[in-house]
């Protein structure tokens, strides 16, 4: 799990369909969406931010 890379959603642009909650298995998020667990992420695993419709995750750590 990461320490220091961890997704990060950007408010404005997310339309808060869930999706990302649904697809963590890891308990990084809550609904809303949240991120409430960021130690949690698999370090590099970019899943949440492939299936987001809104294209509104990033993540911290990130060059």
């Amino acid at each position: 799990m990461a320490a220091n890379w961890y997704p990060v959603i950007d408010a404005a642009k997310c339309s808060q369909c869930n999706s990302c909650v649904d697809f963590c298995v890891h308990g990084v998020f809550e609904p809303g969406p949240e991120v409430v667990n960021p130690s949690a992420c698999v370090e590099f695993c970019r899943g949440c931010s492939k299936i987001c419709p809104s294209e509104a995750i990033s993540y911290f750590g990130d060059n």
